[in-house]
């Protein structure tokens, strides 16, 4: 039997979760690198600094990883400082996470795992705290504190069994053929992910390092111990430190929507995503040893603003002379070296990617949040989204699948109009929506990247990657943005 807690003068937020895992597999889970960040909600204002995390010899308890976040509670910024232990206690396994410097007066974070069996296990949360602001933060820790914890804890438990269910899919895939349509392998993979820093780059590679697989950043910037550098503009790749990868994930690709698209910034949306895909591809083409699969991103801006149209992955490209679906067009021919080399490609075409974290669901919620949101444009234009769980998963699902190869929606089988979009997401936010944007505007101010992204009706769904078996986490639009949002329906 396991030791009970013990009761604590200060508050206390708890959540039991029964899994249909192993205790040893939710507690190697929860002890990788990765974890942390994975189970980190995307509403949280939180973010860890390069080096932030992971053991800290200079200082800290002695055994105890210490690790180093940047968080914002209101309009105050706080580093917070925590250090982590795993303990024993009884037939359960702990792990615990101490403040050491940080904006609470007291926090204590311990997860607990006691097995059930070979197969089920019991998971806990348990967050012992003083709230942050003195009387202040006493005062409003019924309102604002104690729920802000709960939707936390709800967020981890749902996240911790939809990861481990993805991965346990693929574990014995490795020529064991445990899963229909699994790819061959050798245990966890060797994955390199390009554009590792950006929205869907940063929650794969932390889904992925929760798994038990390796990833290495490929970077711009001057690259850490384990990380590859690479100029997308440059001429050649160093081809070393791909030898012997499994697998490339290609994310990379100048941001759409950073601004209106003037010729220097089309100019740099096509060589981002062209020269940098060939680039890659070649390097990878040549190799001695080369990857089994190259997972290159796509968009279903490749078939144009279509109205009401049903767009399946067969559906032909938008006619030339389009500038976006012309990229991406050009953007999947890019890849070509690498299929001719025996290297099997899958180019999921991504829709909208949600997310609080970042993209365009970040850029919409401030104005929602204070009651001025509405549809934009003519309200009927549909809108073809996924959800950033989907997004990281039909990735993984298509590193192990050997049917995915070639191009394929990734995106959710409801796609919904401009002005369900923002009707559900007004409700979920519990605010109206009833200022609409003119498309009038959106075109004065963005010009041709108004027309094409924010106005343009593209109704994509999912064949393939469906009758490849991939399930949906969150197949329709309410749940997913309760789930990302931190906001679950009323009992």
């Amino acid at each position: 039997m396991s030791a009970p807690v013990q009761r604590s003068p200060h508050p206390v937020v708890e959540r039991t979760t029964r899994l249909p895992f192993s205790a040893e597999a939710v507690h190697g889970w929860l002890s990788r690198p990765g974890a942390r960040d994975r189970l980190l909600p995307p509403w949280e204002r939180v973010e860890t600094p390069a080096g932030g995390a992971g053991p800290e010899p200079a200082a800290g308890t002695a055994g105890a990883a210490r690790t180093v976040r940047r968080v914002r509670l209101g309009p105050a910024r706080f580093h917070w400082v925590t250090e982590q232990r795993a303990t024993a206690v009884g037939d359960a396994r702990e792990l615990v996470d101490e403040q050491v410097e940080g904006p609470f007066a007291h926090w204590v974070h311990t997860v607990r795992v006691v097995p059930e069996g070979p197969a089920s296990c019991l998971v806990t949360d348990r967050v012992e705290y003083a709230p942050p602001y003195g009387s202040l933060g006493v005062a409003a820790d019924l309102w604002v504190v104690r729920p802000r914890l709960q939707r936390l804890l709800a967020y981890r438990h749902a996240v911790l069994r939809d990861d481990l269910a993805a991965h346990v899919r693929f574990a014995g895939a490795a020529g064991a053929g445990a899963t229909a349509g699994a790819g061959a392998g050798a245990g966890p993979l060797h994955v390199a992910v390009t554009g590792a820093s950006g929205l869907i780059g940063r929650a794969l590679a932390a889904f992925l390092e929760a798994g038990g697989h390796r990833v290495t950043r490929v970077v711009r910037r001057s690259p850490a111990v384990g990380e590859i550098r690479w100029d997308p503009a440059a001429s050649g790749l160093d081809p070393a430190p791909f030898e012997g990868v499994d697998a490339v994930v290609h994310l990379a690709g100048e941001n759409l929507a950073g601004g209106p698209w003037t010729s220097a910034r089309k100019r740099r949306i096509r060589e981002s995503r062209v020269h940098g895909t060939e680039l890659l591809a070649r390097t990878l083409a040549a190799l001695g040893r080369p990857p089994r699969v190259l997972v290159c991103a796509s968009a279903v801006g490749i078939y144009g603003s279509r109205g009401d149209e049903i767009l399946d992955d067969e559906s032909p490209p938008a006619p030339r002379g389009d500038f976006l679906a012309d990229v991406v067009r050009e953007w999947e021919a890019a890849a070509a070296p690498a299929r001719a080399a025996g290297i099997r490609v899958a180019q999921p075409r991504f829709g909208v990617v949600l997310s609080p974290a970042g993209g365009a669901l970040a850029k919409m919620l401030p104005v929602f949040r204070i009651g001025l949101g509405g549809p934009v444009g003519g309200r009927r234009q549909w809108l073809s989204w996924i959800s950033i769980d989907d997004a990281i998963g039909a990735i993984h699902h298509a590193l192990f699948t050997e049917e995915l190869a070639g191009p394929f929606n990734a995106v959710s089988p409801t796609p919904v109009t401009n002005a369900e979009f923002a009707r559900t997401l007004a409700r979920v936010l519990g605010r109206p929506a009833v200022l609409p944007v003119p498309a009038a505007l959106l075109t004065a101010l963005f010009g041709e990247m108004a027309r094409a992204t924010l106005l343009a009706s593209i109704r994509a769904l999912p064949r393939r990657l469906e009758r490849s078996g991939y399930r949906f986490r969150h197949p329709a639009l309410e749940p997913a943005l309760r789930h990302l949002l931190g906001r679950p329906a009323e009992p």
